[in-house]
Order: C-alpha cells, then sequence, then structure tokens
C-alpha cells in the first residue's frame, strides 16, 4: 500500500536543524525565567532579613559585627 511522499534527506535535516534551534530558543527563555525567579528569591530573602534587624532596632554595623563574631566562633570551634 502506497504512503504519502517519503522525505528527502536534507528536509529531514533541515527539519531537526529547525526543531533544535526552536528548543535552543525554549531553554533559553526558561533559563531568563529561573533567573528571574532566583532573583526573587533571593530579594524575598533579604527582605526577610532586614526585617528582622529591623525589628531589632539594630544598626546595619551592629548586625555585621555580630556576625563577624558568629562566624569566627564557628571557624574557631571547627578547627
Amino acid at each position: 500500500m502506497p504512503r504519502g511522499q517519503r522525505k528527502s534527506l536534507e528536509e529531514k535535516i533541515q527539519a531537526k536543524q529547525e526543531l533544535i534551534n526552536a528548543l535552543n530558543i525554549r531553554i533559553e527563555s526558561e533559563q531568563r525565567e529561573l533567573e528571574e525567579m532566583f532573583e526573587q528569591k533571593r530579594r524575598k530573602e533579604l527582605e526577610a532579613v532586614s526585617d528582622i534587624i529591623e525589628d531589632a532596632g539594630l544598626a546595619p554595623e551592629e548586625v555585621t559585627e555580630v556576625l563577624q563574631q558568629y562566624i569566627e566562633s564557628r571557624r574557631a570551634n571547627a578547627s
């Protein structure tokens, strides 16, 4: 039973290249969207930390000093 006309090898190659190009465009778009989501997450985390600092009535310098002491203490305990 005869089927429709078969695609030539050149047509198959071209179709595959077009598919790959379309997928690459999709990947780039999804990557940009993912990066935006990471940025939103980072902003929310920073806002949460900022809110805690503000609620505690601490100056940024005080927070920096306390965190530095904490980091040094952890390093000393790890050794």
